[in-house]
């Protein structure tokens, strides 16, 4: 059985590779490479947008959201998810009017506000994939382990180089080509293992019902799930790319739409049977992964098409996620063949220590929150950068106002600033809304205030 998985697996990620290469244009302009500009329809940016969006995580926290806090969570996890989908396409349009020859969200905060708060935008961007790109080699590496008897290692070496090896080639438009196919496979397999995986599931005690907490912790829950998944997400320079890579706006808009509804279905689908798991009495595990708990009460031939499945959610962010770092290193050169040179090595020694530390098997989490909460501390500031009153000053000074606002709830509960920084750090990589909606209150008010104070000049870089 080892050697089908191996097999298997090996063949699923040629086919990827394959498919990835094939999409590349040999000399074709730095431009192309970056943002395969304005060649997009909407359903390739519907499915690309499902397919870049969904990783390994959601085997594994939708399902326990739904199993233990209950579907209005699961309803904030899933908007989450798809919100920043949406956000791109409704502002998406006025994003590539500002700057039709954009390429990136560095360049994009360059353009409103100058280098300065450019290369900060970038380092957020680059320190939030560099943790999502963390996070999903870890789940695989996992999950290989929980289902087979692979080495976890060989897998998560297997999805980083071939992953590289086409997004490096190809650029964005390997990583479009294969998402495609990708968000069909992920659609088609996740069906396939939830049927079987739901016909074998045990019948339902007479006192089965709906996992739910406190109506005021759900909604708390989902409120921080909403503002943490989005604000991260907003600064996934792989989703930047799609909005200069689509046709035109109407093809982003509905391309949006899409993705962002099919994303609001999938999660609301393996969420549920997290609910469905947690109803009929299996047990969950410890820690608890409802969705894996269901596979055990299947047919054992379902193993092999969930680790495909896992691998593909794996490659389609993962491929992403590369390309998006490379763009934001060569999104300020014209020269093709040194810039795309040099993205190459960047993503390449980038990748060492983000498969170094998915081989540890450690949990992320903690620093996934982090690198949310610093997102979510400086998204609004970046995203008012249209407004003509802006100012770099309001723009750093909201930024530094967010960070210091996602500090001042713990602080006013615990009376000491080492408490305040401790609870925004997340002990024990717990979600918390406080922090979040710190960040977020702080952020704007000081932006909006300081922009109305004292509107920006009509400055060189506008």
């Amino acid at each position: 059985m080892p050697y089908l998985m191996s097999a298997v697996l090996g063949a699923a990620l040629l086919c990827f590779a394959v498919l990835g290469l094939r999409a590349r244009r040999a000399g074709g302009p730095l431009d192309d490479y970056v943002t395969a500009r304005n060649s997009q329809g909407a359903q390739t940016l519907g499915l690309s947008f499902l397919a870049s969006g969904m990783g390994a995580w959601i085997l594994f926290a939708p399902p326990e959201i739904g199993a233990f806090v209950g579907p209005l969570a699961l309803a904030g996890y899933a908007i989450g998810s798809a919100l920043p989908f949406i956000v791109l396409g409704l502002y998406g349009p006025a994003i590539r009017r500002r700057l039709p020859e954009g390429r990136s969200i560095g360049e994009f905060a360059e353009a409103c506000y100058g280098v300065g708060v450019r290369r900060w935008v970038s380092l957020v961007s680059i320190l939030y994939m560099a943790c999502f790109l963390a996070a999903e080699l870890t789940a695989i590496g996992s999950i290989t382990a929980l289902l087979s008897d692979v080495p976890p290692g060989l897998v998560i070496i297997g999805v980083a180089v071939t992953t590289l090896l086409y997004t490096a080639v190809g650029g964005l438009r390997a990583s479009l080509a294969t998402d495609r196919w990708q968000a069909w496979l992920l659609i088609a397999l996740l069906l396939v293992v939830g049927g079987v995986a739901l016909v074998r599931l045990p019948a339902m005690p007479d006192a089965a019902a709906l996992p739910s907490v406190p109506v005021g912790s759900a909604l708390g829950v989902a409120l921080t799930l909403i503002i943490a998944v989005t604000a991260a997400n907003l600064f996934h320079q792989g989703y930047w790319q799609r909005v200069w890579a689509a046709r035109d706006d109407r093809a982003l808009g509905r391309g949006a739409w899409l993705g962002g509804g099919t994303t609001v279905l999938v999660v609301a689908l393996v969420g549920g049977l997290g609910m469905l798991a947690a109803m009929s009495g299996v047990a969950l595990g410890e820690p608890p992964i409802p969705f894996f708990a269901l596979l055990s009460q299947a047919p054992g031939w379902l193993s092999l098409p969930a680790l495909v499945l896992a691998v593909t959610l794996v490659a389609s962010s993962v491929d992403t996620l590369q390309n998006g770092i490379a763009s934001l290193v060569v999104a300020g050169s014209g020269r093709r063949g040194l810039a795309i040179r040099g993205a190459r090595w960047v993503t390449l020694a980038l990748m060492v220590p983000v498969v170094v530390v998915a081989l540890q098997g450690l949990s992320v989490l903690r620093l996934f929150l982090i690198a949310d909460l610093l997102c979510a501390a400086i998204v609004v500031p970046v995203l008012l950068g249209l407004w003509r009153r802006m100012s770099p000053l309001a723009a750093v000074a909201g930024g530094v106002a967010g960070m210091a606002g996602a500090v001042l709830p713990g602080w006013m509960v615990q009376g000491s600033l080492t408490a305040g920084l401790v609870a925004a750090s997340f002990p024990g990589g717990v979600p918390t809304l406080p922090p979040f909606l710190g960040a977020l209150v702080a952020s704007t008010l000081v932006s909006v205030s300081i922009a109305w104070g004292r509107p920006a000049c009509r400055q060189a870089h506008r």
